[in-house]
């Protein structure tokens, strides 16, 4: 049984992935699970993956905590928000369920933005939170 942050994860950033509209925005494979060095482009990286324990009366359940950091190659928060945007009305459409997984909630808690000031780009911070539970 693969673990339920895999399941998860792994699920979304394939839908993600595979959204023609996103890649128009960042380009395709610009999607990961750790900050790419030296990459002066768009890209989406999934910063933190948080699971706690959830259990319901008759079935084992957990809540995922997400944090997407939606970087913009330039200093433009329209664009980084254009980004955020997309992939929240994504995670709402996207199949997420796989052999072990089933999402059963899924919800946008909030987006932050920020002009760093270390390389002048723009990033928007976009929490996710869902509930999954073993299909068996």
């Amino acid at each position: 049984m693969t673990h339920p942050i895999t399941s998860l994860q792994s699920a979304l950033v394939t839908a993600l992935r595979a959204d023609a509209g996103l890649t128009a925005l960042i380009g395709v494979d610009a999607i990961f699970d750790a900050p790419p060095v030296g990459n002066t482009g768009s890209y989406i990286v999934v910063a933190r993956h948080d699971m706690r324990p959830r259990d319901g009366d008759l079935m084992p359940g957990n809540e995922h905590r997400m944090l997407l950091h939606i970087w913009h190659a330039d200093p433009s928060r329209k664009a980084a928000l254009e980004i955020a945007e997309r992939v929240a009305a994504l995670v709402f459409d996207a199949d997420l369920d796989d052999a072990d997984l089933v999402v059963t909630h899924r919800r946008h808690e909030g987006t932050e933005t920020t002009i760093d000031k270390d390389t002048g780009r723009a990033r928007a911070a976009l929490a996710l939170r869902f509930f999954s539970e073993p299909t068996s």
